[in-house]
């Protein structure tokens, strides 16, 4: 009789634990049917090593290993007394090339063109009275009153004073006329030659400077004060921030659930109960790791594709590298505008 309640006792548990496996392998609820695909991942680490644009020796490091930096921050500079010297000559190059043209384009002064007209009749006046004497040395050589050689005396100073009142004459028209076209075409090419030349200068020497290339943080400083940067060797290497994303893999079967800007929620083990607002930014159009031939089934399943899942990080908690789980929820339709809160700060938007 014992024997026989035990053995109803066992069927019964077989039963239950039979129709358990049951349910749980055919009516209970998948992940397709609850709307939320979890997937594994790490916080994507990506560095910059920004460098100068030009050689000079390091003066200054500004910031340490460990230290936030934000995008815009300066970080590093150069020694710049050749490049402010250099600069400073351009200026006064363009400064002296710009009078010149003012003065072209604002032509001749009325002094100057009443000086040259006073010149110009000057020499008139001259040459006249000379005219005058030739004719009477003329007139008195055939008389005797007066030799050949003053006769021909009197002919060089008329023409010598010809020559001047027609050279004063020309100079008086000039000063009227003032400069011309062309010569003010070619003042103003020198002037803008000048003006790059400065803005060249210029930019050599806001070189020296170095500057944060994105909010990150400082890993590691390649250079110190005293070394000689060149455009080739990196002063720092930043871990970049902002913006901050997971990268994860989708299983090629579950690709046609997820489509980018579907919310999602990221979780680390670090901050357990701590739940990070994400949505999908990228999903790889080609597959991880693709054999050249699918020949089965179960290879095909084994396709993975990577996708970027963008998350709000407004403590800093988490860090690169760092292994999290994103659950992806399927359920709702992709966001209109996906963003975290403020934006760029928080260190998620894309």
């Amino acid at each position: 009789m014992v024997g026989r309640r035990r053995a109803i006792l066992v069927f019964a548990v077989l039963l239950v634990a039979a129709i358990g496996v049951w349910w749980f392998a055919f009516r209970a609820p998948s992940g397709s049917e609850s709307g939320q695909l979890t997937l594994y991942g790490n916080v994507d680490i990506r560095e910059a090593q920004p460098a100068f644009d030009d050689n000079g020796v390091v003066t200054r490091m500004l910031v340490q290993e460990g230290a936030t930096v934000k995008k815009g921050d300066l970080i590093a500079t150069l020694d710049d007394r050749r490049y402010a010297a250099r600069l400073a000559q351009a200026v006064q190059q363009a400064a002296g090339l710009k009078a010149s043209l003012d003065r072209m384009l604002s032509g001749s002064r009325p002094e100057e063109i009443a000086q040259a007209k006073a010149t110009m009749q000057g020499l008139r006046a001259v040459y006249d009275n000379n005219k005058i004497l030739y004719a009477r040395t003329v007139a008195l050589v055939p008389k005797g009153a007066a030799s050949v050689e003053r006769r021909d005396n009197a002919l060089a100073e008329l023409a010598s004073s010809r020559d001047a009142y027609n050279a004063a004459k020309q100079t008086y028209i000039l000063a009227v006329k003032g400069p011309r076209a062309e010569d003010i075409a070619a003042a103003r090419a020198a002037w803008k030659a000048a003006i790059a030349q400065v803005a060249l200068a210029r930019r050599d020497e806001a070189d020296t400077r170095l500057y944060a290339p994105s909010a990150g943080v400082v890993e590691d400083r390649i250079l110190e004060v005293g070394d000689m940067a060149t455009p080739a060797t990196p002063v720092y290497t930043i871990a970049l921030t902002r913006p901050l994303w997971v990268r994860t893999y989708v299983p090629e079967t579950e690709l046609g659930r997820i489509a980018p800007g579907m919310a999602a929620s990221v979780t680390s083990d670090s901050f357990p109960g701590h739940v990070y607002r994400g949505w999908v930014g990228y999903i790889s159009p080609t597959a991880e790791f693709t054999p050249k031939s699918v020949e089965t089934p179960v290879l095909r399943t084994r396709l993975v594709y990577q996708a970027r899942v963008y998350v709000c990080n407004p403590r800093n908690q988490l860090r690169l590298g760092m292994p999290v789980t994103v659950a992806i929820d399927t359920a709702r339709p992709p966001l209109s505008a996906p963003g975290c809160p403020g934006g760029d700060g928080d260190g998620s938007h894309p």
